[in-house]
């Protein structure tokens, strides 16, 4: 998996200063505050949370904008380089946890949400996804969810992913209430349409169905 992971070369394609970047972002970032406030009943400095596969850290550095206390934080990664960034980019508050997520040594029920963004779409085993989800559904307490983020269709570019539709996501938590919404724009359109003129990314963007992603509250009673 960390070669898998490590022989990834995008170039540019995700800066955030790309316009479609830029949009796909907010979008999300405002679907994600509406999905918390429709399921949280309390202050979000009062969660606990942890990331599987942070990256470098810019999911986290969103949750701290909503209200996120840093010392309720947990990130974990997989990858060395991008540990050392996100560790660099973050709150020194936030603790971090390097290696496998199914390595670590976590407390039943301890966390209120667990983040996983684009993380079962590169697992390819599928044995290996149930074992990370029945982990993840034993950190979760009740009442508690895992917010959710991937893309739902194979990416015949990149053999190395494969899209999580809906239907696995509540094969992999089957005791779960899932709530999602379709997010972002399938890529190699939105950078398409963003070349031409900006504005035709909200147009676009406004089909449900040119959607690829899913935003996901999978909530545990």
């Amino acid at each position: 998996m960390i070669q898998r992971y490590g022989r990834r070369d995008v170039g540019d394609l995700y800066d955030p200063l790309r316009p479609e970047v830029c949009m796909a972002t907010q979008e999300r970032d405002r679907a994600l505050a509406a999905m918390l406030r429709k399921h949280v009943g309390r202050p979000l400095r009062e969660l606990r949370a942890i990331e599987i596969g942070c990256g470098s850290g810019s999911n986290l550095l969103q949750l701290l904008r909503l209200g996120f206390d840093p010392e309720r934080l947990v990130a974990n990664e997989l990858l060395p380089e991008r540990f050392s960034e996100a560790r660099r980019n973050l709150p020194e508050a936030i603790e971090m946890l390097a290696g496998d997520a199914i390595s670590l040594t976590l407390q039943r029920e301890s966390f209120d949400v667990v983040y996983v963004s684009l993380v079962f779409s590169s697992l390819l085993d599928r044995d290996y996804q149930s074992s990370l989800a029945a982990h993840i559904w034993e950190w979760l307490r009740p009442g508690g969810a895992i917010l959710w983020y991937d893309f739902v269709y194979d990416n015949p570019r990149n053999r190395d992913v494969r899209g999580v539709p809906i239907g696995r996501v509540r094969e992999l938590f089957p005791l779960a209430a899932v709530d999602y919404r379709r997010v972002t724009l399938a890529p190699p359109l939105a950078r398409f349409v963003a070349a031409k003129h900006s504005t035709l990314y909200a147009l676009f963007n406004a089909l449900p169905f040119l959607r690829t992603h899913t935003l996901c509250w999978i909530g545990k009673q």
